[in-house]
């Protein structure tokens, strides 16, 4: 889906069909494409099944209800970001949806600013986090370039350890660590120390080493 409006999908699920009409209009007059379903057991039979955009979506249908929706969706890894707009809500399903990741929770008669402020914070929402799980799937791809021994030189550096720590420790020179940090640099495109520790952290490089540093409580109980 594309940062333009104009090639942003939604989804509008609603069974009453005077408000897929009205919605519908508002929603392409701004520039969207619209694809409408009177229930959610048609979106879901929908052909691309895993196309993406934003959902539009009642919450009080006959068959499955808005809410129950988005369970599966989520429980599918299908989820995508959702702007509830319905004639019957109140707060505690407002706050169930809210909570279960919805953008907003509108209610009709909605005012098409609002709809429409509604939608678009849902697809910058969902270009964002497109960007970032593209931007960790990249620091994956490059992490698994790195060889074992550069991943423990990596280790190393994260935990705060000097190149002469670092070689004594893997009992090699002090060159080789150094030109093991070149090649880490190199294949992680990270053009500062810095930037490979921002790097290490998202990837929780060293973690491990941390959490089993970390002091335990001794168990409580009498002794064995």
């Amino acid at each position: 889906m594309s940062g333009q409006t104009g090639m942003a999908t939604v989804f509008l699920v609603d069974d009453d069909p005077g408000v897929r009409r009205s919605l519908s209009r508002v929603l392409r007059e701004a520039g969207f494409d619209v694809q409408a379903y009177e229930s959610a057991e048609a979106f879901l039979a929908r052909p691309d099944a895993t196309s993406r955009g934003c959902l539009v979506l009642d919450v009080t249908m006959p068959g499955l209800n808005g809410l129950d929706l988005q369970g599966r969706l989520a429980r599918a890894r299908q989820s995508m970001p959702i702007v509830f707009v319905t004639g019957h809500g109140d707060i505690p399903m407002s706050v169930r949806a809210i909570k279960a990741g919805a953008v907003d929770f509108l209610t009709k008669p909605v005012a098409s600013e609002t709809l429409l402020a509604a939608v678009r914070a849902a697809i910058a929402d969902e270009a964002a986090g497109r960007q970032v799980d593209a931007e960790a799937a990249e620091l994956e791809r490059r992490f698994g370039l790195l060889t074992e021994r550069e991943r423990e030189v990596l280790a190393a550096l994260v935990a705060g350890k000097l190149n002469k720590q670092i070689a004594n420790d893997l009992g090699v020179v002090e060159q080789t660590v150094k030109f093991h940090r070149a090649r880490i640099m190199e294949r992680m495109q990270a053009r500062t120390v810095a930037e490979l520790m921002h790097m290490a952290a998202k990837l929780r490089v060293g973690s491990d080493v941390a959490e089993a540093s970390t002091p335990k409580k001794a168990a409580r109980g009498r002794p064995g």
